[in-house]
């Protein structure tokens, strides 16, 4: 597969006791699919991967690339800490039919340069499928810089990355690596004109799980040489995108995905719901998408 386009990094649906929630994963999937996105990303931080078990996140897989059918690749997170955990992951991922790996940085204990160079090497090499790497160092305590895209884009597993950072100038340096065979994708949902407007290849877009309607416009509208539109589109998200410190991460989206898309259920505990005057605040914040 090619990493390409706008690829909603789902939520992760729980029921009202914070068990996986089955039935509103496979339509979310649906809803999401049938806004033509372009591919389907689970197990990302706004998947609360790091809340899961790995019984979970299997199973998580598993009904995404059952649901989704071929109709779109599926890309699962299975970062981890220790190099080997993310090999074996990434072979039980293999086996139930993903199409791609995210594999986030180590975090907690941040790593040099030279020993992040060696993890993804390492990982790339036991891999048979293709790899983006992700870079989110507000979560992770680390960034992949410049030196070291330099370096694993050459690899022939490592197709890309998801850079959400947020930082535009960083974003934009590692466009010179960009090619072909190793695409440039917007992990921060403010960003994904800007993105493609410097020679990305596209986003992993949280905010499309409650609006995909709103992140397909923005590639939609560029794709068609609407630049204005496109634009227009993107200063929509902002709205949705200010209220997200209301809450810890990803209470807000899935409160927000519960308003204005499809019930996706809490987050997992120590996460707790927003107060009630939060609530009310975040549906006042997000009338706009109603009209």
């Amino acid at each position: 597969m090619k990493f390409h386009g706008i690829v909603p990094a789902l939520v992760t649906p729980l029921t009202a006791d914070q068990q996986l929630d089955e039935a509103a994963l496979r339509n979310l999937i649906e809803n999401l699919i049938g806004h033509s996105v372009h591919g389907l990303f689970v197990l990302g931080t706004n998947g609360e991967f790091f809340a899961l078990s790995e019984e979970e996140k299997l199973r998580v897989a598993r009904i995404t690339v059952e649901a989704a059918a071929g109709r779109v690749p599926v890309i699962a997170g299975t970062g981890a800490f220790a190099t080997a955990e993310v090999v074996r992951m990434n072979a039980r991922m293999h086996e139930l039919g993903v199409d791609g790996l995210s594999v986030i940085t180590p975090y907690f204990n941040a790593v040099n340069e030279r020993e992040l160079i060696k993890h993804y090497e390492t990982i790339g090499n036991a891999s048979a499928l293709p790899i983006m790497l992700y870079n989110i160092p507000a979560e992770t305590g680390m960034s992949i810089g410049i030196k070291a895209v330099a370096a694993l884009c050459q690899h022939p597993m490592i197709k890309g990355i998801k850079d959400s950072a947020g930082n535009f100038d960083a974003l934009v340096q590692m466009m010179q690596y960009r090619s072909d065979d190793f695409a440039v994708f917007a992990g921060t949902d403010s960003l994904i004109y800007w993105n493609l407007l410097a020679g990305g290849d596209g986003a992993v877009a949280a905010t499309a799980n409650a609006v995909p309607g709103v992140v397909m416009d923005i590639w939609n509208r560029f794709k068609a040489g609407d630049h204005a539109g496109a634009r227009s589109a993107q200063e929509r998200l902002r709205p949705l995108r200010d209220t997200f410190g209301m809450g810890t991460l990803p209470v807000v989206l899935k409160e927000a995905t519960n308003l204005l898309n499809l019930p996706v259920g809490p987050c997992r505990s120590p996460i707790l719901p927003l107060e009630p005057a939060q609530a009310e605040r975040l549906a006042q914040a997000l009338a706009v998408y109603r009209n």
